[in-house]
């Protein structure tokens, strides 16, 4: 259970292999995570080669981190392996639809949430890459993925070769809410994000983003709306062309 409380982004890594043994058992943690109904609509591309790792350096915003990690793995929501063994078996599957992409998307955000788990337990280092839905129709060329098959999300796994510093959470109650929904009001953000908005890295980056504060960062610099709607579009389309919102 400390390895919950332990967890930190690595994005320098070791130039040591990760054995084959271990990446197994790190994989065969993902399969036993929580999914829709256990048929399990998700696939992991484990991915190794040099090659076909500097392809995928390039879509993810030629992060170095995916050219240090020994291993990248790709997690998809998948419908196409279901769909041919229902097919097989005189079923019609009816899961070319919105629903069935959520569902898979949360499958594979389960299994992979397990394998970073179990990575971690081991020594490894892991680092999610929010990039995989932005590029995804590029990922889709490179990793040859069919239709029913989108990547969602992806990691980088390897041998640390740094020891950040635990990044900070909001307090509990910023984010649990008891029996129902208790709305937020501008004296309870104000004292939420009071020790986020006033550490020392916040105002370190705030000088450096030549911005008045912390929001501004995340609106105007890192996430912008312009950028949120490219994007949001992009990946809908996707979505739309690997066979997703037929119904």
């Amino acid at each position: 259970m400390q390895t919950l409380f332990e967890h930190r982004s690595i994005r320098k890594y070791k130039n040591i292999p990760v054995n084959a043994e271990l990446l197994e058992k790190i994989l065969l943690a993902g399969t036993r995570a929580s999914n829709t109904g256990n048929m399990q609509v998700y696939s992991i591309i484990v991915t190794q080669e040099p090659e076909i790792r500097t392809k995928l350096w390039e879509v993810h915003f030629k992060q170095n981190m995916v050219l240090e990690a020994p291993v990248h793995l790709t997690f998809c929501a998948d419908i196409n392996r279901f769909n041919q063994w229902c097919q097989l078996n005189n079923a019609e599957p009816g899961y070319d639809n919105f629903l069935w992409f959520y569902n898979a998307s949360i499958d594979a955000v389960l299994a992979s949430q397990n394998v970073c788990i179990e990575a971690e337990n081991n020594g490894l280092g892991i680092c999610y890459l929010g990039t995989t839905t932005y590029m995804a129709d590029k990922i889709i060329e490179i990793l040859k993925l069919p239709k029913g098959v989108v990547p969602v999300t992806a990691i980088t796994l390897g041998y640390p070769n740094e020891e950040p510093s635990l990044t900070d959470r909001l307090p509990l109650e910023s984010v649990v809410h008891y029996e129902k929904y208790e709305d937020y009001y501008p004296e309870k953000i104000t004292r939420l994000y009071s020790e986020k908005d006033h550490s020392e890295l916040t105002h370190k980056l705030v000088a450096e983003n030549q911005t008045q504060n912390l929001a501004q960062i995340f609106t105007e610099k890192r996430y912008k709306k312009t950028d949120n709607i490219h994007f949001s579009k992009s990946f809908l389309e996707t979505i739309k062309k690997q066979g997703f919102m037929n119904q």
